[in-house]
């Protein structure tokens, strides 16, 4: 989805501009259970977890495609719309470290 290459339709939710604010700049953890599009949804997607190995692999990859994708700057997100390259990355750090702490890593 930041790198464009999976197109997330917009979410029509109120106050998108205070929801990046807060979900980026505030010192709060991100809440669990929250809806994912069903463009990303990775069991929708028929993408189940495979070799823990393999999964790994492909997560750093991902990570280093997002961290140097050039397109990043404008890019819209479906809940907080266009944001810069520096606020998408700053997303995916916490959106990644959301995830570990789900599992405790």
């Amino acid at each position: 989805m930041a790198t464009g290459e999976i197109d997330v339709k917009p979410l029509r939710l109120s106050m998108p501009v205070l929801r990046k604010w807060v979900a980026l700049r505030l010192p709060v953890r991100w809440p669990t259970g929250l809806p994912t599009s069903p463009e990303i949804d990775q069991c929708a997607r028929g993408a189940p977890p495979a070799a823990f190995a393999t999964d790994l692999a492909l997560l750093l990859s991902l990570v280093e495609q997002v961290a140097s994708a050039p397109a990043l700057d404008g890019h819209p997100h479906p809940v907080f719309g266009r944001m810069s390259k520096a606020e998408w990355l700053r997303w995916a750090h916490l959106h990644l470290d959301h995830h570990l702490r789900q599992f405790g890593a």
